[in-house]
């Protein structure tokens, strides 16, 4: 719905100064040691190990038979401030994640947002298989934990452990902290056998092929990762005959809809490569894999990722680094539309309204512009008046076009006005007006933020319409105080465009409705400052 409308827009935009050109006035407490002494994985280098000075597998805990892999899977709950987020033993894995600042619905009854629950129920996210050693998905670990809450300002870690039977041991050590979104994840593998190990550590996330709720939440929601410095995207159809594979430079892969991610970060090149395919479940799966490692006998390899699972929110999103607020999604102007984004937030946190917000951000573009404005309305006018003249000399020349045009363009030359002028000048501001549409359309920041009155969300549209229909009135007296010299026929067509705009407008969201409605009315009244300096 969203493409269909931008692409309206930009269409009725492309209209209007068409026929404006042609007929008119012409933008971690530090993570315990596994063991004694540990190599880790080189990602940069030749992956050579280090002998250890000693080495000590994993303790059981007690109670458990660490290679039971037959036990049924046990789920463990970690609550914060920010989030309740439910592993399970099986795959050592995130089985879905809660989080408490943001509902489904506008609304205090509302369920909370619950990220992953609706992933490929036999592969949970962030499920680790190791290539070159047996370590099947659904390997079940054996937590130290049977769930905990971390405390304000605290930090505190979830320590999974698998024994195998044939030599090799492997270690998932969760790192959480309270008001933090990330999650630190190290995965240890031990070498317990008379011969060298050499594989590589995977992690596998999971997304529904089609979200089972039908939201313009999940309009964009897919595959995104940041390889090779710039965002790349994929639909479960852009692999449903052909998996795709990226090895360039990855700072971070996972799956993200309109406002929320789940992502898994590189730390000091721990990703050498990200698989995306449709699994035989028909789920989309993005497997992550380290650099190759080689674990002599005795020895043990660590991988260190960093895992997201939140809001898409620019600042939170850009604290965690590596590029993730590449993730959001702000279209061709991103140079644009980030400043008029963090704008938006800065003025927030003054007047506490995203509507005023916006408000207050409109004013101030509309004064940026106007010497562009009044440069166009002054054109316009001067268009307008020579427009008798005009018509006298293309009576005259009729049959003589080259004289025609030398005619025309020297009483452009006398009366100092250039046929463009009126175009050129709003043509610059449509790029902002892109960057912003892009920037209210996309920020989870309006997500549920009420306004005035009736208008409680400004991520969501007008639920009776009323400042869609007075946007459409106003852009109608726009229209009639525009100087033009069309003929009738062409006017007609021009002020056909508000009730286009009108309908368009409807199902947009209302933030984006209020910005158009405010400029509509700014330009009436600037409008009206013009006609008293340019005289007739």
């Amino acid at each position: 719905m969203e493409k269909r409308a931008f692409i309206a827009v930009g269409l009725s935009i492309a209209v209007f100064y068409l026929f404006s050109m042609i007929f008119g006035p012409d933008k971690q407490k530090a993570l315990p040691p596994a063991a004694q002494s540990t190599a880790s994985v080189n990602p940069s280098g030749d992956n050579k190990v280090q002998q250890p000075a000693a080495f000590q597998s994993p303790a059981p805990v007690a109670g458990q038979t660490l290679s039971a892999n037959n036990a049924l899977p046990k789920d463990i709950t970690v609550d914060t401030d920010l989030y309740t987020a439910v592993f399970s033993s099986r795959g050592a894995s995130l089985k879905s994640l809660t989080l408490k600042k943001y509902r489904e619905e506008n609304a205090t009854e509302a369920k909370k947002v619950v990220l992953g629950h609706d992933s490929d129920p036999g592969i949970f996210s962030y499920s680790t298989r190791a290539s070159g050693i047996n370590l099947p998905d659904n390997t079940s670990f054996m937590a130290d934990s049977d769930g905990f809450t971390i405390e304000k300002s605290g930090s505190r870690k979830l320590t999974f452990n698998y024994i195998s039977g044939q030599g090799f041991t492997v270690r998932k050590v969760y790192t959480f902290s309270s008001s933090v979104y990330g999650i630190t994840l190290e995965t240890v593998i031990f070498n317990n056998s008379a011969a060298p190990l050499v594989g590589a550590v995977q992690h596998v996330l999971t997304y529904p092929a089609e979200p089972k709720v039908k939201n313009n939440r999940f309009d964009t929601a897919g595959s995104y990762l940041f390889s090779d410095n710039s965002i790349q995207s994929n639909k479960i159809k852009d692999v449903s005959s052909a998996s795709k594979r990226y090895e360039k430079t990855i700072m971070w892969s996972g799956f993200a809809d309109k406002y929320f991610l789940n992502a898994i970060l590189s730390e000091k090149n721990s990703i050498a490569s990200v698989e995306l395919k449709k699994n035989s479940a028909g789920f989309f799966e993005s497997i992550v894999s380290s650099p190759q490692f080689t674990i002599n006998p005795g020895q043990s390899s660590s991988v260190t990722h960093r895992l997201f699972v939140g809001p898409k929110d620019i600042d939170v999103l850009k604290d965690q680094g590596n590029s993730l607020e590449q993730s959001l999604d702000l279209g061709w102007f991103t140079v644009i539309a980030k400043p008029l984004l963090y704008s938006l937030k800065f003025f927030y946190n003054y007047v506490g309204n995203y509507g005023i917000a916006i408000i207050i951000i409109t004013i101030i573009l509309k004064a940026f512009f106007f010497p562009l404005t009044h440069k166009s309305y002054k054109s316009m006018k001067g268009m307008q008046k020579i427009q008798p003249e005009m018509t006298k000399l293309r009576e005259k020349y009729k049959d003589d076009r080259d004289a025609m045009n030398k005619a025309v363009m020297e009483l452009y030359r006398e009366h100092k006005v250039n046929p463009m002028g009126g175009c050129l000048p709003m043509v610059v501001q449509i790029p902002v007006f892109f960057a912003l549409y892009k920037s209210l359309m996309f920020s989870i920041e309006l997500r549920h933020a009420p306004f005035f009155f009736w208008v409680t969300d400004l991520a969501d549209k007008d639920p009776y319409y009323v400042t869609p229909v007075i946007m459409g009135i106003t852009m109608f007296v726009q229209q009639k105080m525009t100087p033009s010299n069309m003929d009738p026929m062409q006017q007609k067509m021009m002020l056909a465009l508000p009730v286009v705009f009108t309908f368009m407008f409807l199902s947009f969201p209302s933030g984006l409705v209020l910005y158009w409605l405010v400029n509509n009315v700014l330009t009436i009244g600037q409008q009206m400052y013009i006609n008293k300096l340019v005289k007739d």
